[in-house]
């Protein structure tokens, strides 16, 4: 029985069998997925590079078919990013928004691509950059360069296999069962049909089985009656609809592609896992690089539950014998039992029931794949089933391996908690204390990386954000006119060549914004909001005619002050959570009067320019909660190593949101208005400095009456 196994296990990853035998139909299209079998332009490749026009030329034609002008940020950024694609040396650069950075990496990236014959991978966080990127830049981008490289660029989307419709499961091939709890609800089974019926007549419409492209959508539950991960998959040649397999249509196009898309969590499983994801690359882009550490996190993060457990043995039950399936049943019935009963939070030592039931759990699932044995020419239906109770047992047994592993070491790799999430099942998780020795060998260790981002310096530094993509100190920043100065942050050695550049922003925050830090208010309590800092949130959003987004820590304080306010204000509050956050960011934006409160994703996910955005509101400084396992396992690793664990951990996390936060004032040149952050500790603490130094150099104030006075003339102007 193997007793160890890889972290890095994403079961919505591109892995294609290795004995896949391809049909001859598909097999040349697949091999376009590599660079050696690219196709090559009707120019040489010598003759191709001196036909390419330079960067300054490329990106004026850019720039001016998408109706736009030069910006010094735009053009230092564009020529940043050249010079690191020729050297080979990684750049992080910082870059405000309004600076036009999508095109300041995508002209270069293309010019390489076109150039070279080659593939560059754009990642990004958010399915909403990706939308930007692929309906409105780059097709823009292609329409304008054509005519000057000599031939269209192309590009192309690429996401993990369970975004894509599976044809197999459509045809009624094993398909998924739905949890225990819909069995019992009438109406959410019916609900449920309903759903997938929809999805089955989309399946006869759609060309790409996309997901994203199935409005309106539908539940989670839903579409995993209808799609498969990678382990999931019977694999292109034994599958009877291989030949129009979505997935392997996107794979194949993104192989052909100069400019390929995707997102953070699938460049993850591509650098860590043995088998390759996407298309052969030499470059990498990484949008939204503020968020790279957390999704890597996130993609690497081990679930296991008695619910999954009991799906593995109900899979099993179908192709193993009864005796075999039945010790998983009841080794999920004594998982179930101990995480019913253990207390939520981060385990320093395995207790011992948790250890007795995850061993059984173990035991039990290698049982069963030794049973399922070698894959089988069967019916299609038979293959399937099969290939469903390998996958999830599979990924049952290496979870309850890892999750066992975590405690043989002094120094260990992982943190394990047992978590008790609303309205679902307790969970034993299990994720890694840190991502960046894997990022700088697999990542940065192979190809040539670019992460850009509006807030990546953090106290005045790229090193604190370096630090955790596992990259070296920076020698010398490179700060922008005006922006914060870099310091040196501590960091671990390494031999990676990279540089940090600020090319600053086209906004003129000090003339633009003021922060107003409420340092008379009492600091932040355990029981909620205080009566002062309600009656002064109620003055400022009264000053500012609401036009108000107020950011809170949890959920329960935006709740309270919605409350309050609506109970002393003339002018409507919307909370996150009455309705879905798309909608209530509508509505804010189309009425002015409104104001708009809610929690951590209108901390990051808020794009409102123009008048109906006056005033950005943070209750506290938001560090992460002291209970939260993974950061205090992060914060007690650093100050194992000698480092100040609250400052690296908690106040990297705090500094990041508050940037981000404070980037949902100023979206457009003609934007004004104030940040006004409740929480005293960001003048008087020892780590206010630090945290100050990674907002926008607004012009600071502690005087509530000269903010009050401001937001009155603004809103009367």
């Amino acid at each position: 029985m193997p007793t160890s196994v890889p972290h890095w296990n994403d079961p919505d990853a591109f892995a294609p069998d290795a004995d896949d035998e391809l049909p001859p139909e598909i097999a040349d299209d697949l091999a376009k997925a590599g660079k050696s079998s690219r196709e090559e332009p009707a120019l040489p490749l010598a003759k191709r590079r001196q036909e390419i026009p330079d960067l300054d030329t490329l990106l004026k034609t850019a720039v001016a078919a998408v109706g736009g002008s030069p910006r010094e940020g735009q053009t230092k950024m564009a020529a940043a990013v050249t010079r690191t694609i020729e050297s080979g040396e990684h750049l992080a650069v910082q870059a405000g928004t309004g600076t036009g950075k999508s095109l300041a990496y995508l002209v270069p990236a293309i010019r390489h691509a076109v150039a070279e014959g080659t593939t560059v991978v754009v990642s990004t966080a958010t399915i909403a950059l990706q939308r930007q990127l692929v309906d409105r830049d780059l097709p823009r981008l292609s329409d304008a360069l054509e005519d000057a490289l000599g031939r269209r660029p192309t590009f192309a989307i690429l996401k993990g296999r369970r975004n894509y419709l599976c044809l197999n499961r459509v045809h009624g091939n094993a398909p998924e069962e739905p949890d225990e709890d819909a069995l019992f609800d009438a109406f959410a089974a019916s609900a449920l049909e309903r759903q997938v019926k929809r999805v089955q007549e989309w399946a006869t419409e759609t060309e790409t089985g996309d997901r994203d492209e199935l409005v309106p959508g539908v539940t989670d539950q839903a579409w995993r009656q209808l799609s498969v991960s990678a382990k999931e998959c019977l694999g292109v040649h034994r599958c009877p609809v291989g030949t129009d397999c979505f997935a392997e249509k996107a794979r194949g196009e993104a192989g052909r592609a100069d400019i390929v898309v995707t997102n953070h969590a699938l460049l993850a499983i591509d650098a860590l896992d043995e088998r390759p994801v996407l298309p052969e690359h030499d470059v990498v882009l990484v949008d939204e690089a503020h968020d790279l550490v957390d999704r890597v996190t996130s993609a690497a993060t081990g679930e296991l539950t008695g619910g999954a457990v009991k799906q593995a043995a109900r899979r099993c039950g179908r192709a193993v014998d009864e005796q075999t399936a039945d010790k998983l049943t009841e080794a999920s019935e004594g998982l179930e039992l101990v995480l019913a009963d253990a207390s939520p939070g981060r385990l320093e030592e395995m207790p011992e029931a948790l250890g007795g039931a995850l061993a059984a759990v173990r035991d039990a699932a290698w049982a069963c794949i030794n049973a399922l044995g070698p894959e089988r020419k069967e019916d299609a239906e038979g293959s399937t089933a099969r290939k469903l109770a390998h996958a999830v047992t599979e990924e049952v047994h290496d979870t309850a391996v890892r999750l066992l592993a975590a405690f043989d070491s002094d120094k260990p790799h992982d943190v394990v908690w047992v978590a008790a999430d609303p309205n679902r099942s307790p969970a034993v998780r299990v994720a890694p204390i840190g991502v960046g020795g894997l990022l700088r060998e697999r990542l940065f260790g192979q190809r040539t990386t670019v992460l850009t981002s509006a807030t990546l310096e953090l106290g005045g530094s790229f090193d604190t954000l370096a630090k955790q993509w596992g990259l070296p100190p920076q020698q010398r920043a490179e700060p922008a006119e005006g922006m914060a100065t870099a310091k040196e942050v501590p960091s671990d050695g390494g031999t990676l060549k990279w540089t940090g550049l600020d090319v600053g922003s086209p906004f003129e925050h000090q003339r633009s914004g003021i922060l107003y830090i409420a340092r008379e208010l009492p600091p932040p309590g355990r029981d909620g909001l205080q009566p002062k800092v309600l009656d002064e949130l109620t003055e400022l959003v009264e000053a500012a005619g609401g036009r108000t987004l107020g950011l809170f820590s949890s959920k329960r304080a935006a709740e309270q002050a919605t409350e309050a306010l609506r109970g002393r204000l003339s002018t409507p509050v919307l909370c996150q959570g009455e309705d879905t956050t798309s909608l209530l960011v509508q509505r804010f934006a189309d009425d002015p009067a409104t104001s708009l409160f809610g929690t951590l994703s209108l901390w990051q996910g808020v794009d409102v320019p123009g008048e109906s955005l006056s005033l950005v509101v943070m209750d506290r400084i938001p560090f992460p909660r002291p209970d939260d396992p993974l950061a205090s396992a992060r914060q007690q690793a650093v100050s194992e190593r000698g480092g100040n664990g609250f400052l690296t951990v908690a106040g990297t996390h705090a500094a990041l949101l508050l940037a981000q936060g404070a980037g949902r004032l100023l979206r457009s040149a003609s934007d004004r208005g104030v940040i006004a952050v409740l929480d005293p500790r960001l003048a008087t603490a020892r780590y206010g400095g630090f945290l100050r130094a990674s907002l926008p150099p607004f012009w600071t104030t502690h005087d509530g009456e000269v903010v009050r006075g401001a937001l009155r003339r603004l809103t009367a102007g």
